[in-house]
């Protein structure tokens, strides 16, 4: 798929992400690489995406925020992104 075409690509809700969430964020530590990932309560009441994950620094250029109504749906997509960006995170 071609770059800025406006398509999201899919992210495999049944993959396990979710119970390797904390796994990731440690080997992204190791890596140089703040990362967090979180709830918004509020975000969740108003029915919107209530998961961020963030990560900056290492090998990363600039910082990066990724969405989802999910805590597999968010990280899902933020292994897409960090793929994007050249970290090969390992699974």
């Amino acid at each position: 798929m071609a770059k800025g075409m406006g398509r999201r690509p899919k992210v495999d809700l049944d993959s396990g992400v979710e119970d390797v969430t904390l796994s990731i964020l440690e080997w992204l530590g190791e890596q140089g690489v703040d990362a967090m990932i979180r709830v918004d309560a509020e975000r969740m009441r108003d029915g919107q995406p209530a998961w961020t994950f963030a990560a900056s620094g290492g090998p990363l250029d600039g910082g990066m925020r990724v969405d989802g109504a999910s805590v597999a749906e968010c990280m899902g997509r933020a292994l897409l992104r960090l793929r994007e960006a050249g970290l090969a995170v390992p699974l």
